[in-house]
């Protein structure tokens, strides 16, 4: 990647939560644009040469700052920069946000099923923050499935949108499921999101009949989950969403 594809910000503030789980933000610059559901791809200079690893931004579409979370994976090149990472650091940005896994792509649809583990919750963070999600579903239905509960980070950060100047009118919309799969004490499931989706737990917990007519689901995580509840989801006569072929999934891999 060349120098001019790329800016370098300034790491504004840096939240650990455990050994393995931070949030961060860097500064924006103004002429950054990105849409709910996209990821940057941010970067460090190793040796030589560069490192770059695609992260989903949490922030708001009209946040002044960039938000990310990340779960450290060991041994990883990336997770032992920012293991390390400081506020006053210095972190590079491609200039241009990535991805299409974006709500608006579905062209109509009443519940927007969002399902994710790990840090593959960021998008949706994003996401639910847009004024116009709240206003074009009649139900936002969002799952975030980790192993144990202290990985659930960020649910009174679910909580708050109640008293979010923007959304908070809408909140009696949002039916959030905290998943932890190892640690059967305080939520409502405890088995993995495709077993869910399969026997119809989740539909039962999130209080709706899953529906080809209604329900469009986005789907992120890891690698394994998003293939399974994919499956799952196909088997229980949902299509895989294209623009030419508009379907009920979207679905992306996240770590």
């Amino acid at each position: 990647m060349q120098q001019e594809k790329f800016t370098e910000q300034t790491v504004l503030w840096v939240k650990r939560h455990s050994p393995k789980h931070l949030t961060f933000a860097i500064s924006r610059p103004e002429s950054y644009r990105f849409a709910a559901g996209q990821f940057s791809r941010l970067g460090v200079r190793e040796g030589a040469g560069f490192l770059w690893r695609a992260y989903s931004v949490i922030s708001a579409e009209y946040a002044d700052t960039l938000e990310y979370f990340v779960v450290l994976i060991d041994g990883g090149p990336m997770s032992a920069h920012l293991a390390r990472l400081q506020a006053g650091d210095t972190l590079l940005l491609d200039k241009t946000a990535q991805g299409f896994f974006l709500p608006e792509r579905f062209s109509d649809g009443a519940e927007l099923v969002m399902l994710s583990t790990g840090s593959g919750i960021a998008p949706f963070l994003s996401i639910l923050q847009q004024p116009e999600i709240w206003q074009r579903f009649d139900t936002l239905a969002l799952a975030h499935s980790v192993s144990y509960h202290n990985e659930l980070i960020f649910n009174d950060w679910i909580a708050a949108l109640a008293e979010h100047p923007l959304v908070g009118d809408e909140y009696a919309k949002l039916r959030f499921l905290p998943v932890a799969t190892r640690e059967r004490d305080g939520t409502a499931l405890h088995t993995r999101l495709p077993e869910a989706v399969a026997n119809g737990q989740l539909a039962q917990a999130f209080g709706l009949d899953f529906d080809r007519e209604r329900s469009r689901f986005m789907i992120c995580g890891n690698p394994a989950m998003v293939r399974d509840t994919f499956q799952a989801l196909l088997d229980a006569g949902f299509a895989m969403h294209r623009n030419r072929q508009p379907g009920h999934i979207m679905m992306e891999n996240g770590f």
